[in-house]
């Protein structure tokens, strides 16, 4: 009788237990053979998806000048796009529109998210391009770092990528700040930036000196990026995020300077200190580096923001043309701003570097097509960090 009952449950607990190991095997072995996006060997790119019941399938994406493109329904109830033209070399990003209803690509797990929206991702190689992808070149090592800042009264994460070989070395080496946009954070810059590709590749190719970057939260309102504090995953992205443009950030910024300091092995003084940001990185690189005129060398504006809102009260934004006449009067070695024509903050630049020009400071200027686009900002990137510590 025992046997029998032994039996019995031996039989219910493989009964229950087949159907978890089914889904199990479909998780590792299992999947679409349906190959999307499939880069051709001429650059041309096919997108494709499985949904037979669908109405109207789109792909939306920047590679399209128009912005959308109509998939086409084959017998199988596979929807297909293919590129009338090559794609120039870049990392590109795309969603489907399924029935006015966007999703992602079920047949690519590549995905990064830039603040609220999650789009896939791939790659055309070639050129510049090049430098974004993950090359057979020695490599650094990125960490999420925490530190105190007694002043915002928060433990805060920061992104420290180290250059190949630093853990070995024993070498000191130069410090390069690296700052967000309105609503990105301290992951911005190493997800959709490619900074750390960007930086083993210059670095591999003797383009760039070894260096340290840190890439800051620039929102000193929170402790990390959302879903990686304390506040859990109740903390969505937002724009609409408080302590951004207001001062605090600015105001603490020698905290995060001096715990670097503490905790690396750099070399430590103005001399081998650089500092940059997109959009309100720039804003911010703009106003610490004149708020801290021996404490950064190099100074980087991608895309910048340039003036405070009106509310914004913070000393740090008083006295701005003082500020920069004591700035520019140390010579700092480079000052750097870069622009989108189509940038919508592109008036707002033009404007501070007329003023620039008025005073006579030296700065270098760099100009090309599209907008406030991180296609842009990767260039930027591209073309600051081999300028840097010479």
């Amino acid at each position: 009788m025992k046997n029998s009952i032994k039996s019995l449950v031996a039989i219910c607990m493989m009964a229950w237990l087949m159907p978890v190991a089914a889904l199990a095997q479909q998780a590792l072995w299992g999947g679409s053979k349906i190959v999307s996006p499939e880069i051709h060997d001429d650059n041309t790119v096919t997108f494709r998806l499985q949904a037979p019941k669908a109405v109207k399938v789109q792909v939306t994406g920047d590679f399209l000048s128009e912005g959308v493109a109509d998939l086409v329904e084959n017998k199988e109830g596979v929807w297909e796009y293919k590129t009338p033209q090559p794609l120039a070399p870049e990392l590109y990003s795309y969603t489907f529109l399924v029935d006015g209803l966007k999703m992602n690509d079920p047949n690519n797990v590549y995905m990064i998210r830039d603040v609220v929206t999650v789009t896939n991702v791939f790659i055309i190689g070639g050129e510049r391009a090049d430098l974004y992808k993950v090359n057979k070149v020695p490599h650094g090592t990125v960490a999420k770092v925490w530190y105190d800042s007694p002043s915002l009264g928060l433990s805060r994460r920061l992104t420290v990528y180290t250059p190949a070989g630093y853990e070995t070395s024993g070498k000191r080496y130069p410090v390069f700040y690296l700052l967000h946009g309105m609503g990105g954070d301290e992951n911005a810059w190493s997800e959709l930036g490619r900074a750390t590709q960007i930086l083993d590749n210059l670095i591999a190719q003797g383009k760039a000196e070894p260096m340290i970057v840190v890439m800051t939260n620039g929102n000193a309102a929170l402790e990390a990026t959302p879903g990686e504090s304390s506040l859990g995953w109740e903390a969505q992205p937002t724009f609409q995020l408080p302590k951004t443009m207001e001062g605090s950030f600015e105001a603490h910024f020698p905290e995060v300077v001096k715990f670097i300091d503490k905790h690396y092995r750099t070399k430590a003084g103005k001399k081998f200190r650089a500092i940059a940001g997109l959009s309100m990185g720039g804003f911010h690189s703009m106003h610490i580096s004149k708020q801290y005129p021996d404490m950064f060398n190099y100074v980087g504006l991608f895309s910048a923001a340039i003036l405070p809102g009106r509310d914004a009260k913070s000393p740090v934004y008083e006295d701005l043309e003082g500020k920069l006449a004591v700035q520019f009067a140390k010579r700092p070695a480079l000052y750097w701003i870069g622009i989108g024509k189509t940038d919508f903050l592109y008036k707002a630049n033009e404007e501070y570097r007329k003023l620039l020009d008025a005073k006579g400071y030296p700065y270098e200027y760099f100009e090309n097509e599209d907008g406030h686009i991180w296609r842009n900002w990767r260039i930027y990137l591209s073309e600051f960090v081999p300028r840097l510590f010479k």
